[in-house]
């Protein structure tokens, strides 16, 4: 978020969905410019900035002990910004209406009732040299994540929820950006959408419905559903690139202390496709994520029936090819007794060929007579 020199704090949520703050301190606070209060809370600078307005003319705190200006040494040119402690972050956590700052209550309440009920707070981890930093945590995370053997979707959604500061699984936009960045991630390769993908492709007349990929040796209606079952062998290599740089982009920012929120990951996927002169898609497509759907449980019914209607004319064959020959074998057996009915000690006379002979007969026929011309 900032540089270290003026400490630094980050407000993120644990895998098992508690409220964590974290705080990198100089002298004993933390200075933070309103561009990084904003990224904090998640809010616009000019609501940053109304809020401090307010918390200084409502007297809740001093200026002169809560804020200073940024030093800029040897830079004449650049305009030194306003800096402010962790006294006004606190403030403007009691103020500010975003998720960011509810989490930070919840937290803060928290912290409260323990020195409240306890008289004191204690951070047991912290005070034992065995809690890690945040970012290291989160930086073994997304490794582990990234070289898993799983399904590069599921790494991505898993990367989103693990570095997302802000995560929450029962928000909307949590909801959706599985969706969204599958396809971009399709658009970018193909021009189509998954569900787009889903309806162009499937089809119960192609060899195994169209699909190049599948879990097991038989298609399952899950299979038919699942856009990236169709891609080529080439596309499907693009994909996986792609995916591949994007995760190893993620662990770049834990590496490199950048806490990242639901908000920003969209925007960060439109900059790195852009960067691989991609195509970005506009909007959600042509066909539904629900219509791509139902075409390909169509298709797959379709293609079960085809199946049945093949395996049974194979049958059919079978059983035929089975009676000819059954047939046939009765046949048989009934010549072999005819022949063995008769009386066959007496073999055939077979009289001896001469071919000079034959040759004199075949000579001494006359020529035909020829007509006499008129």
């Amino acid at each position: 978020m900032s540089d270290n020199k003026n400490g630094e704090i980050v407000i993120y949520r644990t895998p098992d969905g508690k409220t964590e703050i974290e705080v990198s301190l100089d002298n004993d606070t933390v200075w933070l410019t309103q561009d990084e209060l904003g990224l904090l809370f998640q809010k616009g600078t000019s609501t940053i900035s109304e809020h401090i307005l307010n918390i200084y003319a409502d007297g809740e705190l001093k200026s002169s002990d809560t804020m200073r200006k940024s030093g800029n040494p040897g830079n004449t040119f650049k305009k030194p910004k306003n800096l402010y402690n962790l006294d006004v972050i606190i403030s403007l956590g009691y103020r500010i209406n975003s998720r960011q700052a509810i989490h930070f209550r919840i937290w803060a309440t928290e912290q409260i009732k323990q020195l409240l009920v306890k008289g004191f707070v204690l951070n047991d981890e912290k005070l034992k040299g065995t809690k890690k930093d945040h970012f290291q945590e989160l930086q073994e995370r997304v490794r582990s994540i990234r070289t898993s053997e799983r399904n590069f979707w599921d790494k991505i959604k898993d990367v989103f929820a693990t570095t997302s500061s802000d995560y929450d699984k029962s928000s909307e936009i949590a909801k959706t950006f599985f969706a969204t960045t599958q396809n971009m991630f399709h658009y970018a390769i193909t021009h189509h959408t998954a569900a787009e993908i889903v309806v162009e492709r499937a089809n119960y007349r192609a060899p195994f419905m169209g699909l190049t990929t599948s879990k097991g040796q038989e298609i399952t209606p899950e299979d038919a559903k699942i856009a990236k079952n169709y891609l080529t062998e080439f596309e499907l290599k693009q994909l996986t690139l792609l995916a591949d740089q994007f995760l190893s982009f993620a662990e770049l920012q834990s590496l490199e202390r950048r806490p990242m929120y639901m908000a920003t990951w969209v925007s960060k996927l439109i900059d790195f496709l852009k960067l691989n002169d991609k195509d970005i898609l506009q909007d959600k497509g042509k066909v539904s994520a629900e219509v791509g759907k139902q075409i390909a449980l169509k298709e797959f019914t379709k293609y079960k029936e085809q199946q049945a209607k093949d395996l049974q004319a194979m049958l059919d064959e079978m059983e035929y090819r089975s009676e000819r020959q059954t047939e046939m074998r009765g046949l048989f057996d009934e010549f072999g007794e005819s022949l063995d009915d008769k009386d066959v000690s007496e073999e055939p006379e077979i009289k001896p060929f001469d071919l000079n002979k034959e040759l004199k007969s075949i000579m001494s026929v006359p020529p035909p007579k020829k007509d006499k011309e008129k």
